[in-house]
């Protein structure tokens, strides 16, 4: 009954407007002043402090200067025409380059709502041009940064398996499969809405293999990252933090000596720009580090646990009601919240119940992460929305296609857990 107070005070303040770092931490330390509690009122201060103490951690702000890095240092345009050289044949060809495009950036950004801000700005108004209209213009750019939440390296991945205690190279390397299949499902809505509309490609004709190595050339350092962490994390070469590491060494190394388009006022802006996120994100890991103490101490991953094993007789059924829940509660709150506040009330539940952590992982993360897209208050489409200048209906009602696209995939995930289960056993037992 406590727990349930803090939580629902929690939310609450968020809702009048209060920042949500200070939402969870007041509410936790309330649990903490209450008449009659037993645990000294010390232990929040302890609780907070403890959560910045995990090496694991180390990985969350080395990867958000990882993205700044990469978006400055040449890659983004050299990603672009290779998507293009790939995908610009197809119907629609331009909303196809986007897609693949975010397929690409994927492993390199890890931030989905950076993803859709960039390819905005960049392909956003030749798109509206061509003819797309504004709202589907939009939702192709916003959802398929969706693809970022799965593809490594994923920040949201980073603290699902931090708070969560599951394996983080399993889930980096769990999420390959449903980033390509979250790719190919969207690419399909796109042609079908592409025919309907007859917007057209952007190359007449299949490009050759001699255009598809020019452009493969050109990014092959880009391309090379990814396959760098996961190969490292793999063989036991690092660690996912010591892979934080090696990525921004390697940023370094590709902007500055082999592209030679990383200035040092880009470096100077993406340092500035990493120190905001930073701050921001790592404000609420530690004051949700009280708030994931109070639910352990109340057992409310054991109550959940309990009562949700005797209701559903089987772990697809019960993955369809939390994904139902995660669906809804995306959709009001931002995706690093959600992550903070239920990762460690869900993970024990659906260990007990016999799912395996890293395919939960996988199919939370794109859940929440595509709430996110969606009405009333996605972060990503008011960002799409407010650089396109496109009306929120409008956006909705273009989007329908991809969200069932999206959701279909999500289906598939849970129906068929080996589909992202068999890469990580395959790899790391």
């Amino acid at each position: 009954m406590i727990s349930a107070i803090i939580l629902v005070l929690g939310l609450g303040l968020m809702a009048v407007g209060m920042p949500v770092a200070f939402a969870i931490g007041i509410s936790s330390v309330v649990y903490f002043l209450l008449p009659g509690t037993i645990v000294p009122d010390v232990t929040a201060a302890q609780r907070i402090v403890a959560s910045s103490q995990s090496f694991p951690l180390l990985a969350v702000p080395l990867f958000i200067l990882v993205g700044h890095l990469m978006n400055g240092s040449g890659i983004t345009p050299r990603m672009l025409s290779l998507a293009a050289t790939l995908a610009g044949w197809m119907r629609g060809g331009i909303a196809q380059t986007s897609i693949l495009l975010s397929a690409l950036m994927g492993g390199i950004s890890g931030s989905a709502v950076a993803d859709a801000a960039m390819q905005s700005r960049i392909l956003g108004q030749p798109m509206i041009r061509q003819g797309y209209s504004p709202g589907f213009t939009g939702a192709v750019l916003s959802i398929g940064g969706l693809i970022t939440a799965t593809i490594p390296p994923s920040l949201g991945l980073i603290l699902y398996g931090f708070l969560g205690e599951v394996s983080i190279g399993r889930l980096f390397i769990a999420g390959i499969v449903p980033g390509i299949l979250l790719t190919i499902a969207l690419m399909i809505a796109t042609a079908w809405v592409s025919r309907r509309r007859d917007y057209q490609a952007i190359n007449d004709r299949l490009p050759t293999l001699a255009e598809v190595w020019t452009s493969f050339k050109a990014s092959f350092w880009a391309i090379l990252f990814p396959i760098w962490l996961i190969v490292g994390i793999r063989f036991g070469i690092f660690t996912p933090s010591e892979a934080g590491a090696f990525a921004v060494a390697y940023a370094l190394f590709v902007g500055m000596l082999i592209y030679r388009e990383l200035k040092w006022v880009d470096l100077v802006d993406a340092l500035r720009m990493s120190v905001r996120d930073i701050g921001m994100i790592m404000l609420i890991i530690l004051l949700s580090g009280a708030f994931g103490y109070v639910i352990t101490f109340e057992r409310v991953p054991q109550t959940i646990a309990e009562l949700t094993l005797g209701l559903f007789s089987s772990k697809a059924a019960l993955l369809f009601a939390i994904s139902g829940f995660l669906l809804v509660f995306g959709m009001l709150v931002e995706a690093t919240v959600i992550v903070m506040l239920l990762t460690p009330i869900l993970v024990p539940v659906i260990t007990a119940a016999g799912v395996d952590p890293v395919h939960f992982g996988l199919v939370m993360m794109t859940l929440v992460t595509f709430g996110g897209m969606t009405p009333p208050v996605g972060v990503s489409m008011f960002t799409v929305c407010g650089i396109l200048k496109c009306s929120y209906k409008d956006y909705t009602i273009e989007s329908i296609p991809l969200f069932i696209a999206v959701l279909a995939v999500v289906v598939i995930m849970i129906l068929f857990p080996e589909i992202v289960m068999f890469l990580p056993d395959a790899m790391m037992g």
